[in-house]
C-alpha cells in the first residue's frame, strides 16, 4: 500500500498545448512517445519512458481510444502527488467517492532503478501490496508526483531502513529538485513531465474535501503529440 495511501481503496492520475517545433526535435532525438496533458489550470508535457514499454504502449493505446478526456484529477495531496485516471471521474457529481474505476485489466509492474519518483515524475497506481503482491499497476490510473525536497540525512535513513538505495545522482534529484523516494521500487515510473511542472504545484495546493478530492474540479485530456 502506498505510504501516504495511493490505494483507497482501488486508487488511482489533464487540456490545450499551442504546439512547438522544439519538441518534434527532442522526440526525434530521443525517439519516446511525447503526450500533452491539458488541465483546467494549464498544460503540462510529458515523455513516455521507452523503458517501460507495456506501460507506455498501454498509455499511447488508452490516449488513441479517447480514454483520457474530461477526467478530474481525483486525489490530490500537498507535497506528495495528484492523481487521475478514473473514467468514473468523468461528469462526476460534487462529493462523488472516486478512484476504483479502470479499463478492467492491469499492467505488469516494469521497476527500473534508473527510473525514480522525482518531482514530475509519471507513475502508475495500483492496488496494495495484500491484494496485488506482485504490485501490477492500473490499467489506467496514474500520479504525477510533487512530492518535497528531502534532506541527505532523510536519504540515509531511508537507506538503513532498506526502504529505497541512492546512487550519486539520485541523491542530487531528491535533494535538489525533489520527489517521493520510498514509493522506489514499488510503484512504476514510466515517465516525466518536460513542460508545465509548475502546474503540478498549482493542483497540489488546491484545497480538497476529506477524501482528497479537490473542492473545485479539475478537469483534463490527454492527447499525443506527434
Amino acid at each position: 500500500m502506498l505510504k501516504k495511501c495511493l490505494f483507497a481503496p482501488f486508487v488511482y492520475l489533464l487540456f490545450t498545448f499551442i504546439f512547438q517545433p522544439s519538441y518534434v526535435a527532442a522526440q526525434d532525438l530521443q525517439s519516446e512517445q511525447l503526450i500533452k496533458i491539458e488541465t483546467s489550470k494549464g498544460t503540462m508535457v510529458i515523455k513516455l519512458y521507452n523503458e517501460t514499454p507495456a506501460h507506455r504502449d498501454n498509455m499511447i493505446k488508452l490516449i488513441k481510444e479517447g480514454f483520457y478526456k474530461d477526467q478530474l484529477f481525483h486525489r490530490v495531496i500537498k507535497d506528495f502527488m495528484i492523481q487521475g485516471g478514473d473514467p468514473h471521474s468523468v461528469g462526476a457529481e460534487k462529493g462523488q467517492r472516486l478512484g476504483i474505476g479502470g479499463p478492467g485489466y492491469t499492467v505488469p509492474a516494469e521497476f527500473n532503478e534508473t527510473l525514480i519518483h522525482k518531482k514530475g515524475a509519471l507513475a502508475a497506481a495500483r492496488q496494495g501490496d495484500a491484494a496485488n503482491p506482485e504490485k501490477a499497476s492500473s490499467g489506467s490510473q496514474f500520479y504525477l508526483v510533487q512530492g518535497r525536497v528531502l534532506k541527505p540525512e532523510e536519504l540515509d535513513i531511508l537507506s538503513q531502513r532498506g526502504a529505497a538505495s541512492f546512487t550519486e545522482e539520485s541523491t542530487e534529484i531528491y535533494t535538489s529538485l525533489g520527489g517521493t523516494p520510498h514509493l522506489d521500487g514499488s510503484y512504476t515510473v514510466f515517465g516525466e513531465v518536460i513542460e508545465g511542472l509548475e502546474i503540478i504545484d498549482i493542483i497540489a495546493s488546491m484545497p480538497c474535501d476529506a477524501y482528497n478530492r479537490p473542492l473545485e474540479d479539475v478537469i483534463y485530456s490527454i492527447s499525443l503529440i506527434k
